[in-house]
């Protein structure tokens, strides 16, 4: 929770996994209003004032904030890109649709950037899930008992390399990288989808759990609108990449979010794999 917060009421627009729900505990004491992204999981917010809205009901969504009365904003959890016909646009919506198809041939990054600047229009301060929740994006150093070895101190450097290279084209935000080879890097599938692909790979290009081999690196892109979409870790990416044999995890200090901390760090720690943060590149 923010040290001094400059809003009355938050809202928190909540998308799927686990980053919103923690963030709402987190800010129980605040009584955030949420707003649930249709078809992104069932209701994890017993105790809360909510709503459910699609993701095209952008004026359905901005009078329930008002209604509320939150003058700040929070868009935390992933929403895939959808179908334009699944959006169930109301009229609000429908408005923003040439903007956004305009903006989409620019990439993602530029969607978002169209969605926060409506809602900042509409008089709503918009904050990044690292600021109403610091301890989501760990400053540098080693969060666990393993140590990396030299060689996955050299994978660790070409693998954010190589994430930062993909980013500075809008490509994605993850690389893995095995004995200074690059493995994979993620495109619109998404770090899990990325991380399963590598357990298809030849038994000789990739580790395993008594011998592990190989780091997962996420940063976040240059031009990324970093309210709104920094890379994010959690339980699930530690199990997907314990199946896939990797020896470990690196991030951007303050640049990407690992959501459930303890538990995070309880699982790589029980696997033998490392989670390292680096510092940013100047």
């Amino acid at each position: 929770m923010p040290d001094q917060p400059t809003w009355n009421r938050l809202g928190l627009i909540a998308g799927g996994g686990d980053l919103p729900v923690e963030i709402a505990q987190a800010m129980a004491g605040m009584n955030p209003f949420i707003v649930r992204v249709k078809g992104f999981g069932t209701d994890p917010f017993e105790g809360f004032e909510s709503v459910e809205k699609s993701i095209g009901q952008i004026g359905g969504i901005l009078k329930a904030l008002k209604k509320a009365g939150c003058d700040a904003l929070c868009f935390a959890g992933y929403v895939k890109r959808p179908d334009i016909k699944d959006l169930q646009m109301d009229a609000h919506g429908l408005v923003l649709v040439p903007r956004a198809l305009a903006a989409g041939r620019k990439g993602d990054d530029a969607i978002l950037r169209v969605v926060i600047e409506e809602f900042e229009q509409a008089g709503l301060t918009v904050i990044g899930a690292n600021d109403v929740l610091k301890s989501l994006a760990p400053a540098a150093g080693q969060l666990t008992a393993t140590t990396p070895n030299d060689n996955d101190r050299a994978d660790i450097a070409k693998a954010l390399l190589t994430a930062r290279h993909m980013g500075e084209i809008d490509i994605g935000q993850a690389a893995v990288v095995a004995h200074g080879v690059v493995l994979a890097v993620e495109a619109q599938e998404g770090t899990n989808a990325m991380l399963e692909r590598l357990t298809e790979l030849p038994a000789h290009l990739r580790g395993n759990a008594g011998e592990r081999l190989g780091v997962l690196a996420k940063t976040p892109k240059p031009i990324q609108e970093r309210r709104i979409d920094l890379p994010t870790i959690g339980v699930e990416t530690v199990t997907r990449c314990d199946r896939a044999g990797l020896a470990g995890i690196a991030l951007e200090a303050g640049s990407a979010l690992i959501v459930n901390r303890e538990a995070v760090i309880a699982a790589l720690d029980a696997a033998g794999m490392f989670l390292v943060v680096e510092d940013a590149q100047p």
